[in-house]
């Protein structure tokens, strides 16, 4: 930049027709410049800061007690940053899957860390068989102990699809491993004890069960680990150091971001509900905010932490509030969970995925979309600058132009002077330099600002000018062609070439490939960075997002052997068909995927993806009890089916009941509630089958009831309700659990207690298993007015809903 650089100053220097040329080409985006984004907009007297870019699709981070701070990469490394700095040797590389949103997810250390050096981790395990995994590492300084891997919980193996993974994970102020798990786009898997998706669970440090988690007596094996049900994607929590208050964010579907209070054996509700309910069977968010964008609005709940740092920093107003994030919204809002209500903090963030607080008291954000760590600081009253984005080295072909920026915070006016080798530059005196039409000795020129006002000044750090010959290759995507189409479980085809004026067609290793699945006004990566193929392909699968509002981009970027780069993309959208789902009579509810709608329903879906069909048995309408009986394809009633090629009606057909009266009744041929069942409705609780079967569809052994409704109380008292059963048994009733005995055991009363008020109806729910010989399930109940009796008939609802005696 010698020359190029003496004329500028001179320029500048001397008549004003001498001044530079205005730039008629834009400056080219180097790869060196990948992190310099501006800072996030925060209050006045917090400062936004780069700690550390260039991370590797991170998604998650965690303080160790030493001050380090340990990123997860989607790929598979977890880094360290220490003193400011990011190692470059990681801490430890998992072998994962990162598709999609797999990968290495979650990071924690053991309460007595360093004493105890273990560092937890939640992956995505490609094998034996695809899936997530919490593994505990020895530390040994910055690196872990080879071969000090011990896995502590392997979850239910993935489907194909590759989203809803969650994977945070906190020590709990009890010393218990806390783990958010994702539903794997099942919705089902939420509600069932039969799978770990769609939980939060909790282990000791060494993978053992806690002998008081809130389902030990209700499941067997690895799932006595459910701890809470009833998730969609809990993609992170916090815990509030000294009251071990827990908060979940769940990322929801299509209207509603959740915030819940972490309780044991809660369900929250999906996917039944999502958002604010009062319905008493699920536990309400804490907050929830809806879908669209500003700075309320957003599609994805990310980041979380509680403001309870040991040297609290920012003013007194902040302790014990939380901060949250929204990957789309690009936001942090502070919440106080006294009052539920929230203010916006920082604005401008680029896919913030994950908060942590700082030993020092600072708040710190992972930003994925600029691969970047940084910290928001208080400094009272403004004060001296302090550069909050230095500028960074380019690279840019000569005859281009260039840009460096800036960003400081400060007491204003801030003032900037720009240097070149150390000499002030006349008039460059701007948060950023432009430099037109840079030729090659320009190339090593040393560039810099001093940043002052009236407390102080500081300089940023150099930023290096390279300067090339020739001009940016040409990327060109050959197939898919513009236009393409899919359907799932396709084979999508990509290949391109890539060719360069001075150095004629590239190699292979000059390609990089990358896929993103977009849903709506948001993003999911699919396949991630892949160099050195010129072609290859991916399948869609057909599990994961339903929404007909989805296309797949294939991006391609070719870098030729000076480093300057181009990047094209094409869109792969779905082929889509009308699905009507209806019921026979009309308006009675069903299920799509486990979310409640009302026939008749239109719903647009994408060819090819599995859908599941549901039915709500026994239900009433118009004061008539209907029964399911069966659907218009033939199946049970729920069933999973594949998007027709076209549009396509499915009927569920009921037949109407002479009765409301009693509780409806589901039977299934497994003592845990699940596979194919049998309904119908029982008048009361009264079996004593004894040696027999209670249908001929049913053996004698291995099954278990399922009985819901409303119960009617005739008097406002305190009602007593008693179970006799052989075996298992729990009953609800207005949400609350009476009776859990669980367990096998001979024919056994249990009871328990709860106030109700006359003619209100209260929800009810029991359920029984059967293992083997003798099979009894009976249900009465006492209370002042009434001596202890079978429930009958008249006091039971096959619905919930209110009714009257």
């Amino acid at each position: 930049m010698r020359s190029h650089l003496l004329l500028s100053l001179a320029c500048l220097l001397c008549l004003a027709s001498c001044a530079e040329p205005e730039p008629t080409v834009e400056p080219l985006l180097p790869e060196s410049a990948i992190g310099q984004q501006r800072a996030a907009t925060v209050p006045p007297s917090f400062t936004d800061t780069e700690v550390a870019n260039n991370l590797g699709s991170p998604t998650a981070m965690a303080f160790a007690p030493d001050g380090r701070l340990f990123v997860c990469e989607q790929e598979g490394k977890l880094r360290v940053i220490q003193n400011g700095m990011l190692l470059a040797e990681p801490f430890v590389t998992v072998t994962t899957d990162d598709n999609g949103e797999r990968g290495l997810l979650g990071v924690a250390f053991d309460p007595g860390f360093p004493q105890q050096p273990y560092v937890y981790v939640y992956y995505t395990s490609p094998s034996p068989v695809l899936r997530n995994r919490v593994s505990r590492f020895t530390a040994n300084g910055n690196r872990a102990v080879s071969g000090s891997e011990v896995v502590l919980l392997e979850l239910d193996p993935l489907t194909s699809a590759s989203n809803h993974n969650g994977g945070a994970l906190h020590f709990g102020r009890d010393g218990k491993l806390y783990i958010a798990v994702g539903d794997n786009a099942r919705s089902a898997n939420a509600r069932e004890l039969t799978t770990l998706k769609g939980k939060m669970l909790r282990i000791n440090p060494d993978g053992s069960i806690p002998t008081d988690n809130p389902f030990v007596s209700s499941t067997t094996g690895v799932y006595r680990a459910i701890w809470a049900i009833g998730l969609r994607n809990p993609f992170s929590f916090a815990i509030q150091p000294g009251t071990g208050r827990m908060l979940i964010n769940d990322v929801g579907a299509s209207h509603w971001e959740e915030i819940n209070v972490g309780v044991a054996g809660s369900n929250y509700g999906w996917p039944d509900t999502e958002g604010p309910t009062t319905d008493t069977r699920f536990r309400a968010p804490l907050y929830a905010y809806g879908h669209g964008t500003g700075n309320s609005l957003g599609c994805a709940i990310t980041g979380g932490t509680l403001y309870n740092p040991t040297q609290s920093q920012f003013p007194s107003s902040y302790v014990g509030r939380y901060f949250f994030a929204d990957y789309c919204g690009g936001w942090i809002r502070v919440l106080d969970p006294n009052t539920a209500t929230t203010e916006l903090f920082a604005s401008g963030l680029d896919a913030p995925v994950d908060l942590a607080v700082g030993p020092e008291g600072s708040l710190y954000y992972l930003d994925r979309g600029r691969k970047s760590v940084h910290r928001i600081q208080y400094t009272p009253n403004g004060g001296a600058p302090v550069i909050t984005t230095q500028p960074v080295n380019q690279r840019v072909v000569a005859g281009k132009t260039v840009t460096f920026s800036v960003q400081a915070t400060g007491t204003a006016p801030l003032s900037y002077q720009w240097q070149h080798d150390g000499v002030d530059m006349p008039g460059k005196t701007g948060p950023s330099l432009s430099l037109s039409l840079v030729v090659l000795s320009d190339s090593g020129a040393r560039l810099r600002v001093r940043v002052s006002n009236a407390a102080g000044s500081v300089l940023s750090n150099e930023a290096i000018l390279t300067v090339v010959a020739g001009t940016a290759p040409v990327a060109t995507i050959l197939t898919p062609a513009v236009g393409s189409q899919y359907r799932a479980t396709q084979v999508i085809s990509f290949s391109g070439s890539g060719t360069d004026a001075e150095e004629g067609t590239l190699p292979a290793s000059a390609f990089t490939w990358r896929v993103d699945f977009h849903h709506a006004d948001h993003l999911h990566p699919f396949m991630p960075d892949t160099s050195g193929v010129k072609s290859g392909s991916f399948t869609i699968p057909d599990t994961g997002e339903t929404s007909s509002d989805v296309w797949y981009r294939i991006h391609l970027t070719v870098k030729d052997s000076t480093g300057l780069t181009h990047e094209v993309i094409r869109d792969v959208n779905p082929l889509k068909v009308l699905l009507t789902l209806d019921s026979q009579p009309s308006g009675l509810q069903l299920t799509l995927d486990g979310q409640p709608l009302q026939a008749p329903a239109q719903v647009v879906g994408v060819v090819g993806m599995l859908r599941s069909l549901g039915v709500v048995s026994p239900q009433v309408k118009d004061g008539v009890t209907y029964v399911f009986s069966a659907w218009s394809d033939g199946p049970p009633a729920t069933h999973d089916i594949h998007t027709p090629a076209t549009d396509t009606r499915y009927t569920a057909n009921f037949t109407a009941s002479a009765s409301s009266a009693g509780l409806r009744a589901e039977y299934f041929g497994t003592e845990d509630l699940t596979g194919a069942k049998v309904e119908r409705v029982d008048g009361t609780v009264d079996f004593r089958w004894n040696n027999g079967a209670p249908m001929a569809s049913l053996g004698p052994d291995g099954f278990s009831v399922r009985w819901t409704g409303s119960v009617v109380p005739q008097y406002s008292e305190t009602y007593t309700f008693y179970t006799q059963s052989n075996d298992g048994v729990r009953l609800w009733v207005n949400g609350q659990l009476l009776i859990d005995n669980w367990t096998r055991h001979d024919t056994t009363e249990n009871s328990g207690t709860i106030s109700l008020q006359a003619g209100r109806a209260y929800s009810l729910r029991m359920e029984f298993f059967e293992h083997t010989g003798v099979a009894t399930a009976r249900l009465f109940w006492s209370s002042a007015h009434r001596s202890k009796q079978l429930i009958p008939a008249d006091r039971l609802r096959t619905s919930s809903s209110a009714a009257t005696p």
